[in-house]
């Protein structure tokens, strides 16, 4: 009798399923937390990775909620309708105009076409964005730059730039409840009246605290918080994450997105991942994989 064993190609990817079992078991009814945007929102085949990572999540029986972003797409839209950008501090000043088109761009064209990924992944997602059912309430923010000529820093007006001061998750919950995958636009009321443009990193960390949620992942366009080496740091601590900025290890436009884990586990998610958005399907391997693949960041 001939003995036909499966080829070690096949054995590997059985073995990556009974890997991924107790991950699978441990997650089971969670809330995660995806924000989506940077290089990978601009690949179809990324965004094709990552629309069936989230379709495999749901299949599984945990509960993704995406957040995403639209800054290179809102500067491309604006500079297709001659609308000219001005910037404080590496941040965009958004008038009235400049609202309307970042709404229309970012709970329009973009919430839409993930919704599409999604679908053609085989997963039911519904678009929404943070006006609807008052799922997020915004104020007005405003910048700070030096004063050219004595070098103190003051105030500046961005305009309709707002932050998260509420979050009702009710309709992402009911969403969930009935299968589908919530989509978020970074659009909110405020209180005022007024509609505003929203960071997206910091209203998927404040959608993040109100649900509860089990993981919130970040998807950058870098591997991570790296050491001076250029090494990965694979797990930290608010108190390390403060020491990394004091001596200048994390700085820049890492800094924000740091900040934005801390205050989510600070308010409650378990644990916050900023990943690398470029790498094929890395949602999956950093929850279903005992190596993982980011910088993950806890209590």
């Amino acid at each position: 009798m001939t003995n036909h064993a499966p080829d070690p190609a096949t054995l590997a990817k059985a073995e990556t399923l009974t890997e991924a079992l107790p991950y699978m078991q441990r997650y089971a009814g969670a809330t995660f937390v995806v924000k989506y945007g940077g290089h990978a929102m601009g690949d179809p085949e990324l965004a094709r990775d990552f629309a069936e990572d989230v379709v495999l999540l749901k299949a599984v029986g945990i509960n993704p909620i995406v957040v995403h972003g639209g800054g290179p797409q809102i500067g491309a839209m604006l500079k297709r309708l001659g609308v000219e950008s001005k910037f404080v501090g590496g941040l965009r000043v958004t008038d009235a105009e400049t609202a309307q088109i970042a709404e229309m761009v970012l709970a329009g064209s973009i919430n839409k076409e993930i919704v599409g990924w999604i679908a053609q992944a085989g997963g039911k997602a519904v678009g929404i964005s943070g006006k609807d059912a008052n799922l997020v309430t915004a104020r007005k923010v405003t910048g700070r730059e030096p004063d050219p000529n004595s070098g103190i820093e003051r105030h500046v007006d961005l305009g309709f730039v707002g932050e998260p001061v509420g979050v009702d998750p009710t309709l992402l919950f009911d969403l969930s409840r009935q299968g589908f995958i919530p989509v978020v636009a970074p659009v909110a009321n405020g209180s005022d009246g007024h509609t505003y443009n929203i960071n997206a990193d910091t209203m998927a960390g404040a959608i993040a605290a109100a649900c509860g949620a089990a993981r919130f992942f970040l998807l950058t366009d870098v591997a991570g918080v790296l050491d001076k080496q250029g090494g990965l740091l694979t797990d930290l601590d608010p108190k390390r994450i403060a020491e990394l900025k004091a001596d200048g290890t994390i700085s820049g436009g890492m800094i924000p997105k740091v900040d934005t884990c801390v205050s989510a586990v600070a308010q409650g998610v378990d644990a916050a991942v900023i990943l690398d958005g470029r790498v094929p399907h890395v949602t999956l391997l950093e929850i279903f994989t005992r190596g993982g693949a980011g910088t993950l960041v806890h209590r």
